[in-house]
């Protein structure tokens, strides 16, 4: 076998990443040796793999679907914005430089397919199967010319294209019509049919449009996912979300001890690698949000400052909001503070960019003894170490260079009192230092909070990509998406008019 698709969607966040999770859990059950695939992600929340690449994380959680090792192959080129107009491109896990949108579109996107092309071809003389993600939508036909993630791939690689929408959000007909009649004649061949995302309600309700819509494209929908609390995997772009007083999904628990712990989450610009606290908002009576306002940190028994693309940037909007005085009083009152990575930096003395921002020297918030200067070099590593007594591993993607002129050493930063900061993303996701490290947060804080001992953020994982493909097996007419997989799109599909420019 030497199948292939591609998941496509009428939207952003219409569900293509669910949905190719849950197609590689429920192959990889029915002993399909496979791998997940998308050409081009735009995200602020990477991964670094065990050799030593970045790569998006969506890409290494539909890799653990599958059950395989994530490598630079399976996210060829990521693109990681630095502001509306301009992205840091990572190319086979390594950064190559800034470009503009325009730059990118006009020529360079083009010039990598070739690359793109073989890194698929890799993957399919490996695995029986590869389950590719598209960007956006394939409808995009102001940036077809350049495309090599949705349709520019399919075409190439030929393979049968699976267009997902999510219902909830209403108008998915017209999405899925509008959809295949904005693409030209040639891409249209390759639009197989249409998977339905998040639906309540009766089934049966909807089956008269899905009658209607194959009517009118000759395309049959080949499921309906029902909507499901918490089947979320890891956020492809921080620009996107939705911060203001967002609530992470955890399991809904009762605490171990007495009190709940309250973790408030500075929702700083170019926020990267925000998924390092969904270790925490999985821990019983641990309540994560996302803040913007210096009194929203009051109640907060933790404060984390997390990663981000901006250091300098972030700095500066503390301090406009009045966040950074209120993280200052919090570290004077002996009261939790974590940085992590761009966070750590910001919490120190001083920075010296000529990198990221060009600013130059720029005083940082003074609350570790740390000096940070960025390198041109971009670290990429996976550190395992001990801290609080237990055993920890994490990984690092940072320009910054930080020097540690004091304090007690932390994993590769410090600690001063009840303030931390590391370079290490995922370090919360190791179970025994959480549990350590919430105990010593709730001892700070003065709360008889108490971590659950049996919580394993590992198996949580698991679950949860197990649902995802109980999603697939159970709600999709998996007969035919497995003819899909292994033998393309139908023969013989009709043009939708108007269509698009060839």
């Amino acid at each position: 076998m030497n199948g292939g698709l591609l998941v496509a969607g009428t939207t952003s966040d219409a569900g293509k990443s669910v949905v190719t999770a849950g197609i590689c859990r429920w192959l990889v059950r029915q002993g399909v040796k496979v791998a997940p695939f998308k050409a081009q992600n735009m995200s602020l929340n990477s991964f670094v793999t065990r050799e030593g690449a970045e790569i998006g994380r969506a890409q290494a959680m539909q890799a653990q679907a599958a059950r395989v090792e994530p490598t630079a192959l399976m996210n060829p080129v990521l693109l990681k914005p630095g502001s509306d107009r301009s992205s840091q491109v990572v190319l086979m896990g390594r950064p190559v430089g800034e470009m503009t949108a325009r730059g990118y579109h006009g020529g360079r996107q083009r010039q990598l397919l070739g690359t793109v092309l073989d890194c698929l071809a890799e993957l399919r003389g490996t695995y029986d199967a590869v389950i590719c993600e598209g960007a956006g939508s394939p409808a995009e036909i102001n940036l077809r010319r350049t495309d090599i993630v949705n349709m520019g791939i399919a075409r190439n690689a030929r393979l049968p294209v699976l267009v997902v929408g999510d219902i909830d959000r209403g108008g998915v007909f017209a999405s899925f019509f509008g959809t295949v009649a904005l693409l030209s004649r040639e891409d249209q061949e390759f639009v197989a049919g249409f998977l339905v995302n998040k639906f309540r309600g009766d089934v049966s309700l909807l089956e008269p449009g899905l009658d209607m819509l194959k009517d009118l494209t000759g395309r049959r929908t080949y499921g309906v996912l029902p909507f499901r609390h918490g089947l979320g995997i890891d956020e492809e772009d921080g620009l996107r979300v939705s911060l203001r007083g967002a609530v992470r999904e955890s399991a809904v628990a009762e605490p171990v001890g007495e009190d709940v712990l309250r973790v408030a989450v500075c929702a700083v610009p170019l926020m990267s690698n925000f998924t390092d606290v969904d270790a925490l908002a999985a821990e019983p009576g641990v309540v994560v949000r996302f803040v913007d306002r210096a009194a929203e940190l009051a109640d907060a028994d933790l404060v984390v400052v997390p990663g981000t693309r901006g250091t300098v940037k972030a700095l500066t909007w503390l301090r406009e909001r009045g966040l950074a005085d209120a993280l200052a009083r919090r570290a004077a009152e002996g009261r939790p503070v974590l940085g992590i990575c761009g966070g750590f930096q910001l919490l120190g003395d001083h920075i010296e960019d000529e990198v990221e921002s060009r600013a130059g020297h720029v005083d940082g918030l003074g609350l570790l003894p740390v000096r940070v200067r960025f390198a041109r070099e971009k670290t990429l590593t996976r550190p395992a170490g001990e801290a609080l007594g237990e055993h920890v591993e994490g990984y690092e993607i940072h320009h910054g260079v930080a020097e540690v002129t004091g304090g007690e050493p932390f994993l590769d930063g410090c600690r001063v009192g009840a303030v931390w900061g590391t370079h290490w993303h995922g370090s919360l996701e190791s179970d025994g230092f959480r549990r350590a490290f919430l105990r010593e947060v709730a001892a700070a804080a003065g709360r008889r909070f108490v971590p659950a001992a049996d919580t394993s953020f590992g198996a949580l994982r698991e679950e949860q990509l197990d649902r995802l493909g109980d999603l697939i097996e159970e709600h999709a007419d998996t007969d035919a998406l497995w003819r899909l997989i292994e033998s393309g799109a139908p023969q013989g599909l009709p043009f939708i008019p108007p269509g698009a420019p060839a």
